[in-house]
């Protein structure tokens, strides 16, 4: 096969892989806007007979998604703040700070990702329980305060600034939170972008630990109180899709946004060090 050949086969297996990977996206929308009961025949539809709204007006309306969408923006906003102002001090301190037991601290932390995170939420619900923040956002906070991922990856990140551009700094009397401030902030703006995509992504989508931690209603995320009404209407296709859209569509305009300093700042974790 020629040259030309093998490119035109491989931008066609390409474009069968993406149209593979966005159909079931593209379906979960075309099923939102349908009629009740419209999706549930065989074979399914694709496209919506008479499109209509009314599967978002009822999950606004009657199921108060308004107030989960606020408590997931708050908590991933919330999230994200903490996990950058924790993790990125931590990652700088283990690449470029001198201090006993720097290395010995970081190979066991290393060592704690062999663990799944599952295995320490019975323990830490424990925790608070007994410092009373079961069914608190503060306690749906705790996960993501500092992780040893975004501790590492910000060494990664933080070992290729040059050692000479922190000691001149420090030469002409600039102190250490000058220097993290007013130095390494700056040029860690990729890894700082991908943390935070990574922990906003994070924490929007999951379900196990506020499904654990958070027993009121009032305090549900998007997803637990998705699963709570897939109960409820549990023939409701068309409503339970619009409320997966309702789910998917602002993180994936967030990722679609930032995937460059994303995957840029991936790529200089991996690399570097």
């Amino acid at each position: 096969m020629s040259r030309r050949g093998e490119i035109i086969v491989l931008n066609a297996v390409l474009i069968v892989a993406g149209a593979l990977t966005v159909f079931p996206l593209v379906w979960m929308v075309s099923v939102s806007f349908m009629t009740p009961g419209e999706a549930s025949v065989f074979p399914p539809p694709l496209l919506p007979t008479e499109p209509t709204l009314q599967n978002y007006v009822d999950l606004f309306a009657r199921g108060g998604l308004g107030r989960y969408l606020a408590n997931s923006f708050f908590i991933s906003a919330c999230a994200t703040l903490l996990a950058l102002s924790f993790n990125v001090m931590a990652g700088y301190a283990f690449a470029k700070l001198r201090f006993v037991g720097r290395d010995a601290i970081f190979n066991t932390l290393l060592g704690a990702l062999i663990i799944p995170a599952q295995v320490g939420m019975m323990p830490l619900f424990l925790m608070l329980k007994t410092m009373g923040l079961v069914n608190t956002y503060a306690g749906a906070l705790v996960p993501w305060i500092a992780s040893v991922f975004g501790i590492f990856l910000v060494r990664q990140f933080a070992l290729s600034i040059p050692d000479e551009m922190i000691e001149a700094a420090r030469v002409d009397g600039a102190g250490e939170f000058r220097i993290y401030r007013s130095i390494i902030l700056p040029v860690m703006q990729p890894v700082l972008v991908t943390l935070a995509l990574f922990v906003f992504l994070g924490s929007w989508n999951d379900f196990m630990w506020p499904l654990i931690i958070l027993t009121g209603e009032q305090h549900y995320t998007l997803p637990v109180a998705l699963a709570a009404l897939s109960r409820e209407h549990v023939q409701d296709n068309e409503m339970m899709m619009a409320g997966a859209v309702v789910t998917t569509v602002p993180v994936l305009i967030l990722f679609l946004a930032l995937q460059r300093f994303y995957i840029e700042g991936l790529l200089s974790g991996s690399v570097k060090g």
